[in-house]
């Protein structure tokens, strides 16, 4: 179900998962999004009408767009249970009626970022660690060691056993989990490397490896991306033990 909050950061805007094994009659709702009426009296018109209730709602990790929506998202579906991210613990496995979701924590995006594997099929919910195009903002109370921990962790779990689907916080879901995968990994290190190399080139300021690093200056990327790309660079930079002004 998909919330009417399209925007740079949100890319459609933010996918809530509404999931039930086969003729159950209980389902989880992932991320019911921001706290807006339009969206929850959607996801709620979705469960009466294939007679699902809900049983438990579970959020990727703590942003708005993500987790506003909690608390009256479960007043209004009954009170079911709810588990927040910062809550989940690693490796549980949570049920509804014949449905199994293993809490994977997967932090970088923020600290409490978790990914959640429905265990009959392999398909893994992935919130906002990997989006349905593009590549993740490494939030404040992220960071680069711990996404690229997490992007390891994923790629072993495909190891192990092959991935179906993976289901994002925005964008389309996604096939070839794998391919993906290593995809977001490759970008990860070569960002690396160009923050590195624009940091040895002499950029004296976080404005400066942006421009260096996305081909744009303070004048050229604006707004919600600008403040996106510093955030991502100040990460990195940090994972280097640069401290830089900006």
């Amino acid at each position: 179900m998909l919330a009417g909050n399209r925007g740079p950061m949100t890319l459609d805007g933010t996918n809530t998962w509404v999931l039930a094994a086969p003729g159950a009659g209980e389902a989880v709702v992932v991320d019911p999004g921001p706290d807006d009426g339009a969206h929850r009296d959607a996801v709620l018109a979705h469960l009466v009408g294939r007679g699902l209730r809900c049983a438990l709602v579970v959020t990727t990790h703590h942003h708005h767009d993500h987790a506003a929506g909690v608390g009256a998202f479960a007043a209004a579906a009954g009170s079911p249970d709810v588990l927040l991210a910062h809550d989940a613990p690693d490796d549980a496995v949570l049920t509804a009626q014949d449905l199994g979701l293993r809490v994977l924590r997967t932090p970088g995006h923020t600290a409490d970022s978790v990914c959640l594997l429905v265990e009959e099929e392999r398909s893994l919910l992935t919130g906002d660690t990997v989006l349905g195009r593009g590549s993740t903002v490494l939030a404040p109370g992220g960071d680069l060691a711990s996404y690229l921990s997490s992007l390891h962790r994923l790629l072993a779990l495909d190891t192990a056993g092959p991935l179906g689907a993976l289901l994002p916080g925005h964008g389309p879901a996604r096939t070839g989990a794998r391919a993906v995968l290593q995809e977001q990994l490759e970008h990860r290190l070569e960002r690396l490397e160009q923050v590195r190399a624009a940091v040895d080139a002499g950029a004296g300021d976080v404005d400066a490896v942006v421009g260096a690093v996305y081909g744009a200056g303070r004048g050229q990327l604006r707004g919600t991306l600008a403040d996106a790309a510093r955030m991502s660079v100040r990460a990195q930079l940090a994972h280097l033990g640069v401290d830089l002004p900006g």
